[in-house]
């Protein structure tokens, strides 16, 4: 099949191959096919599968925490590795963001339940600020303070609670437009960490991202054939984000050249990765204990103790 679009009438590509008459609901022009929505699903989830072997994420002895958010790529991801047979826990991180974090929490909870398995909940309010009250009592960056708070938590429950995995759902176009940011800064810092798996070492739990090769579109096909409910508006704070320009660049690029997103981020894994990664081995930092909370850091005092001593300076000058 040619073309950008699915064409009105056409076969399933795989249906014809078995002289089945099922036609397509979705065109993937980048892969050239038409699937019907049985076809579909069964090829979304073999793609995923298949990027959990060829990265060697992880097995079916390990116990799995995926990171969940009420978004549709966390709730597909958790859905996809329940369906694949893995031993899987959710973890949702309450920010305290009003509605959008209430409404998150509900889907998140809503969707354990469908799947019947358990969530684990942290709520930030509780063990430091919310993300609203930390945008007020510091200078840091709101977007900033989230990802800091999430990633110290993620790996300390992750710990506690005796996983070997954390999942988490960024799919391409996350992948692309963050690596398509720290391009065009040259930011070896944050590209040699740009890996699908950044294995475990010194306290730090091993993270994967099995939707990785995954379109935007494509995990909201799933979530759509599938009957899964999730929060379809953006949080309040990533408005102006300079991620979303830059997906919106590569979508459009995406449009007029099909496959552009998934050759960018695969050459860069296949062939730069290595390259960053040899520089990594020689320029290394030394990942030390922090000196407050005991977490692995590569300074005296992790980032989250950091932020949480503004917190505290910004609660007492109030």
């Amino acid at each position: 099949m040619t073309g950008k679009t699915l064409k009105k009438g056409s076969r399933c590509t795989i249906c014809k191959s078995k002289n089945e008459k099922n036609k397509a609901v979705v065109f993937l022009p980048h892969h050239r096919l038409a699937l019907c929505k049985k076809h579909y699903l069964e090829w979304f989830e073999r793609r995923v599968a298949k990027t959990i072997k060829d990265f060697k994420m992880f097995n079916k002895n390990e116990k799995i925490l995926v990171a969940v958010s009420g978004g549709k790529d966390s709730l597909v991801l958790w859905n996809v590795l329940n369906n694949l047979g893995y031993e899987t826990e959710g973890m949702y991180i309450d920010l305290g963001i009003d509605e959008y974090s209430e409404d998150s929490k509900k889907l998140s909870v809503n969707f354990s339940n469908k799947i019947n398995k358990k969530l684990n909940i942290v709520s930030i309010r509780e063990e430091v600020a919310s993300i609203p009250d930390i945008d007020k009592l510091t200078n840091k960056p709101a977007c900033s303070a989230c990802g800091t708070v999430k990633r110290y938590y993620m790996n300390k429950y992750a710990k506690n609670l005796g996983f070997q995995v954390i999942a988490t759902g960024h799919n391409l176009d996350d992948e692309t437009a963050v690596l398509f940011g720290n391009t065009l800064h040259w930011d070896l810092k944050y590209l040699k960490k740009q890996y699908p798996v950044l294995k475990e070492e010194n306290g730090f739990i091993r993270k994967v991202k099995p939707l990785c090769k995954i379109t935007e579109k494509e995990t909201a096909l799933y979530a759509f054939f599938t009957d899964i409910e999730y929060i379809e508006y953006e949080c309040p704070f990533s408005e102006g984000a300079s991620s979303i320009e830059y997906k919106e660049i590569l979508s459009k690029i995406e449009e007029k050249h099909p496959g552009t997103k998934l050759q960018f981020y695969s050459n860069f894994v296949k062939s730069i990765y290595p390259i960053l990664s040899e520089y990594d081995k020689k320029q290394s930092e030394e990942i030390k204990l922090c000196k407050k909370c005991g977490e692995p850091s590569f300074n005296e005092i992790c980032s989250f103790c950091r932020l949480k001593e503004l917190v505290n300076i910004g609660n007492t000058n109030n």
